[in-house]
C-alpha cells in the first residue's frame, strides 16, 4: 500500500531523496556491462550482434536475418484487429499535427554595415526510433518517435526492437513504423542496437539521431554512445504525481497512480493533497484496485517502494514540492488547474483538470510522451522536431563591414596569442584590389 506521509520533514526528505536517485543509481549498476557490449560491437559488428542477440535476446540470428522484409511489415495489419488500426492511424495523425507547430524557421538580420548573420536550420539525414520488445510492446512509442522525425523532415528513419524468441516482431510495432513510412526495420535489441546505429556495421548502417524508451541497458548505452550521435534522453523509471485537493475523485486519482505504477516495479506513483480525507480514501482506492489489475505484481512492488501520499497544508505548498521532483507527469486534479499552472515549473507534462487522464497524452493528444524523468524535468525537454534538427549559422561581412571588424579583431586575435587569425584579417586590407 502507498506510504500515507504527513509532513514530517525526516520521512519525506528521505523517500524523495531516494526517488531522485533511482536513475542515477541504475546508470552507474549498469555502465561496465553497457561499455563492454558496445566495445564488442564497435569492433566486431554483426558477428557480436549475432553473439549478443542469443545471449541476451534467446533468439538465434544470422545477418541477412536482421533486417525485417517488406512483406512481413506488410502483412501486420491484417494480423491486428480493424479498430486498433484505426486508433494507431488517428493518433498518428494528431501527433503530427502537433509537432509541425513545433518547426521553427531559419532567420537572418542584417548588421549596421549591411553584414548579414544568420541561422539555417534543417534535419539530420538518419535516425533511429527505439521500441521495446520481448515481453511488451510499445507502437504508442513508435508514433512519438517516427511523428516527430518525419515531421522534421528526417529523410532516412529506422526502427530498432528486440524480437521474440522466434525472431518475431509484434505486429502492432510493425503498423505503427508502417504508417510513418518507416521500411527499414531491424529484429535488434538493448544495448548491443544502440551501438550498432550509433557505429554502424556491415549490414546495420549508422544513424545520426537515437531516440525512443528502453531498459536501463538500453538508456546506459544512449549515455555512452552520445557525442557520436544525439540522443532524445536519459529516460528513467516513469513516474507520475497527482496534486489534488476535496474536489477530486479518489477513484480516479487511484487509477492515474496505478497507470504508471504497472510500468514498472521501479515507477514512481505520488500524490500531493491538502485534503486529509481524500488521502485516506484514495489509499484504500489504491489497495482495492489493486485486486483485480492484471499487472498487479508488478503495481504492488512499484506502490510499496516508490508509491507516496503526501499530505501537505496548501496547493501552494503542493506546487512547491512539485517543482523540486520535477515528475515526468505532473496531473492537476484540483477546482482550478490553470490558476495552479501558474505556480508549477518543472514538470515533462502537464496534464489539468479531471477529463486529462496520463493515458490521453499516452496514447492520443498529440504532445510526445517521451518525457524526462526522474527530475530531469528541471533541464530537459519532451521529445520533439528540435532532436532531429541541427543549425548552421550564416554569416556574411561585405568591404565596409570588413573594414570596421578588422581592427577589433586582430587585437583580440594577438590577445589570445593567434596572430594566424590577425594576419588573416590585415593580408585582405593590404591586399585587396
Amino acid at each position: 500500500m502507498a506510504k500515507l506521509i504527513e509532513l514530517v520533514l525526516r520521512d519525506q526528505e528521505a523517500f524523495l531523496d531516494e526517488l531522485s536517485r533511482r536513475k542515477a543509481e541504475d546508470l552507474d549498476k549498469a555502465t561496465a556491462t553497457v561499455a563492454r557490449i558496445i566495445r564488442r560491437v564497435r569492433f566486431e559488428g554483426d558477428r557480436a550482434l549475432v553473439e549478443l542477440g542469443r545471449l541476451y535476446d534467446g533468439v538465434d540470428l544470422y545477418p541477412g536475418s536482421f533486417l525485417v522484409a517488406r512483406e512481413e511489415i506488410e502483412r501486420a495489419a491484417g494480423r491486428l484487429d480493424r479498430a486498433l488500426c484505426d486508433a494507431l492511424s488517428e493518433a498518428y495523425s494528431r501527433i503530427c499535427d502537433y509537432h509541425r507547430a513545433q518547426l521553427p524557421d531559419s532567420w537572418s538580420v542584417r548588421g549596421p554595415d549591411g553584414e548579414i548573420m544568420g541561422q539555417r536550420i534543417g534535419a539530420v539525414e538518419s535516425a533511429a526510433v527505439y521500441a521495446p520488445g520481448g515481453k511488451a510492446a510499445y507502437p504508442s512509442s513508435v508514433l512519438m518517435g517516427v511523428a516527430a522525425a518525419r515531421t522534421a523532415g528526417v529523410q532516412r528513419v529506422v526502427l530498432l526492437s528486440p524480437p521474440s524468441r522466434d525472431g518475431g516482431l509484434n505486429p502492432a510495432v510493425l503498423f505503427a513504423a508502417r504508417l510513418g513510412g518507416v521500411a527499414e526495420i531491424y529484429r535488434l535489441g538493448g544495448a548491443q542496437a544502440v551501438a550498432a546505429a550509433a557505429y554502424g556495421t556491415a549490414t546495420v548502417p549508422r544513424v545520426d539521431v537515437i531516440v525512443g524508451p528502453g531498459n536501463i541497458y538500453v538508456t546506459t548505452a544512449k549515455k555512452l554512445v552520445y557525442g557520436t550521435v544525439n540522443v532524445d534522453m536519459l529516460a528513467g523509471p516513469s513516474e507520475i504525481l497527482v496534486i489534488a485537493d476535496r474536489s477530486a475523485d479518489p477513484a480516479w486519482v487511484a487509477a492515474d497512480m496505478l497507470s504508471q505504477a504497472e510500468h514498472d516495479q521501479r515507477a514512481g506513483c505520488l500524490l500531493l493533497t491538502n485534503n486529509l480525507p481524500l488521502a485516506e480514501k484514495v489509499q484504500k482506492e489504491i489497495k482495492k484496485q489493486l485486486d483485480t489489475l492484471p499487472r498487479a505484481k508488478i503495481a504492488r512492488k512499484a506502490v510499496r517502494k516508490f508509491g507516496a501520499i503526501i499530505f501537505v497544508p496548501t496547493l501552494e505548498k503542493a506546487a512547491e514540492l512539485a517543482n523540486r521532483i520535477a515528475p515526468e507527469h505532473l496531473e492537476l486534479l484540483v477546482a482550478d488547474p490553470w490558476d495552479l499552472l501558474g505556480r508549477i515549473r518543472h514538470a515533462g507534462a502537464v496534464f489539468l483538470g479531471p477529463f486529462t487522464p496520463e493515458a490521453v497524452g499516452d496514447y492520443w493528444a498529440g504532445p510526445n510522451h517521451v518525457l524526462p524523468t526522474g527530475g530531469s524535468a528541471r533541464a530537459f525537454s519532451p521529445l520533439s522536431v528540435e532532436v532531429f534538427l541541427k543549425r548552421s549559422n550564416l554569416i556574411s561581412f561585405n568591404r565596409q563591414a570588413f573594414d570596421r571588424a578588422v581592427g577589433p579583431v586582430t587585437l583580440m586575435a594577438r590577445s589570445e596569442g593567434f596572430e594566424g587569425h590577425a594576419r588573416s584579417m590585415e593580408i585582405r586590407r593590404e591586399t585587396r584590389k
